[in-house]
């Protein structure tokens, strides 16, 4: 009896799919659905994770804390969406988007190993510049990557320099490129060629960019007339490893100190710096008290000195008086000899 329960129960179970009977003409199709995936935790309307802190901005930073992960599942219970928020306080970046940006992490593969064939990379020109952070820029710095921006426009919209490549690259988050190119401020204009071998940089406060003139130094080629840099520390020079081991250095330093907030540094520097000037200002030793009968001892033997300095000195006139007696007793003694001589 037992048995016969047992046996209904499970038939009970069965999925109704086990006694289908099959496709028949003029049916429509089937298909199974599959089966909705199994429920994870936080995973429901939860929002996206966010990216991994940029340079410049390290995991200790106001905004890498603000999104983390218990902060954001925090602010999410309480009904805010903490990381729309930050996107729309940020401002948004006053370069033209479609200008790639140039890094250390991607030049060899954007510029150094392009894949080009021989006509190709001997027509391959780059056009750099190298720009302030949009938080860090001046009135000159802006100026001129309004006349690059410019310029890239006319020259997409007329597609007549067909082999120019344009970049840019960001001074405050490039420590590589721009210590081994030996480029310590911003802006600067670079036009590469030879897959980053021949190198010119230019200053472009003192070129004419406006008014389509930097269109014009590109399309005819006016840069030629300006010899690249070769020098021993160039690309290819007998002490390019200098600015290679250098950059490196430096970059591995900038990768440790944009770990530390800001807030954290200012506080160490001014701890330091406390520090330096008090150890630089300290009051020198005290001077030692003199006890009251040294001083009398000392005003006594200062004047005793100029005294014995003053009487003088005998000896050279009794030298003299003694040498004096000792010849003339010697001439007396001679003469008395020759006066015994002749009485024999």
């Amino acid at each position: 009896m037992k048995l016969y329960w047992l046996s209904l129960l499970f038939l009970s179970c069965v999925h109704a799919q086990y006694f289908s009977e099959g496709w028949k003409p003029g049916q429509a199709v089937h298909t199974d659905t599959p089966n909705p995936p199994g429920y994870t935790p936080g995973s429901k309307d939860a929002p996206p994770k966010p990216e991994s802190p940029s340079s410049g901005k390290g995991p200790f930073s106001l905004e890498g804390i603000l999104t983390s992960g218990p902060v954001t599942s925090l602010f999410e219970k309480a009904g805010i969406n903490i990381t729309e928020k930050l996107a729309r306080i940020q401002p948004e970046s006053p370069w033209d988007p479609r200008i790639p940006l140039i890094t250390d992490n991607n030049y060899e593969e954007v510029i150094v190993n392009e894949p080009l064939n021989e006509e190709e990379e001997k027509d391959r020109t780059w056009v750099l510049i190298v720009s302030g952070s949009p938080g860090h820029q001046g009135g000159v710095s802006q100026l001129i990557d309004q006349y690059f921006d410019e310029a890239y426009n006319e020259t997409v919209i007329a597609d007549d320099i067909p082999g120019l490549r344009w970049g840019r690259i960001d001074y405050m988050n490039v420590t590589y490129l721009t210590t081994k190119w030996a480029i310590w401020q911003a802006p600067s204009l670079i036009i590469l060629k030879d897959r980053g071998v021949t190198l010119r940089f230019y200053r472009p406060q003192y070129l004419r960019l406006r008014d389509g003139g930097l269109r014009e130094i590109l399309k005819q080629e006016l840069y030629l007339q300006t010899p690249p840099w070769h020098t021993a520390y160039s690309p290819g020079g007998d002490y390019e490893f200098v600015l290679h081991y250098l950059a490196i250095a430096l970059a591995k330093l900038y990768n440790v100190m944009v770990i530390i907030p800001r807030w954290l540094m200012f506080i160490i520097s001014g701890s330091v710096g406390s520090f330096v000037i008090q150890l630089m200002h300290r009051p020198g030793r005290p001077a030692r008290p003199t006890p009251p009968g040294s001083a009398s001892r000392n005003s006594n033997s200062t004047e005793a000195q100029p005294r014995a300095a003053s009487a003088p000195a005998p000896s050279g006139s009794s030298n003299s008086a003694s040498a004096g007696q000792s010849s003339s007793s010697s001439k007396k003694s001679g003469g008395g000899a020759k006066h015994r001589k002749s009485k024999k």
